[in-house]
């Protein structure tokens, strides 16, 4: 969901021991890297109450901007989620949460909870109808998106950038990922940022 021209970011290749052999993450990391968790949105699949764009201690926070009505790149990218979960050990797993954010609340909010509940039961679905919230939210991670009227059909054109994201226990940005990144690439990642949070 993000376009790759839209934000410069410095690739770093991080490095952790994994048993006797070092492991390498597939996602990139910004330098510097932003500060989200100053930011709230509300959490639709928890009666609207505010939800801080930050992981609970010691965890991960998953973060995805989509929409309910996209036909590829969210479905494809929230199921990855999902089995890249399941592919952890049971502990760790309980230690990465997903959030979506919606770029298309108009259509959205109503259906958001049942939709990413239909990916990961204990997601969070994030949206709000206050443009400018969402756009402050959006910003640090150098998210794009808009919403449009195709001109053939009347019907609403939503264009967004497909970057996965995760966020430590500071609020940090940790790492991006590309859209196209595998299922065991993303659950190694993971555990590379599990273990960060463990040894910080």
């Amino acid at each position: 969901m993000r376009r790759a021209s839209a934000f410069l970011c410095t690739v770093v290749l991080a490095l952790t021991a994994c048993g006797s052999e070092d492991a390498t993450l597939t996602g990139f990391e910004r330098d510097p890297a932003p500060e989200v968790g100053g930011f709230t949105l509300p959490d639709l699949s928890n009666g609207g109450d505010e939800f801080p764009i930050t992981a609970d201690p010691g965890e991960l926070l998953v973060v995805y901007f989509g929409y309910t009505n996209c036909p590829d790149f969210c479905p494809t990218t929230l199921s990855d989620v999902k089995l890249a979960r399941n592919r952890l050990d049971a502990d760790d797993a309980d230690r990465v949460e997903l959030a979506m954010v919606s770029v298309d609340p108009e259509r959205d909010l109503p259906i958001l909870p049942e939709y990413v509940a239909g990916f990961v039961e204990d997601g969070h679905a994030l949206g709000t109808d206050d443009a400018g919230a969402l756009a402050a939210v959006a910003a640090p991670f150098g998210v794009t998106y808009a919403v449009t009227e195709d001109p053939a059909t009347g019907e609403p054109l939503v264009t967004h950038s497909t970057w996965l994201y995760a966020v430590d226990d500071t609020g940090t940005l940790a790492l991006t990922w590309q859209f196209g990144t595998t299922i065991d690439q993303l659950a190694t990642d993971l555990e590379i940022l599990l273990d960060r949070q463990d040894a910080a």
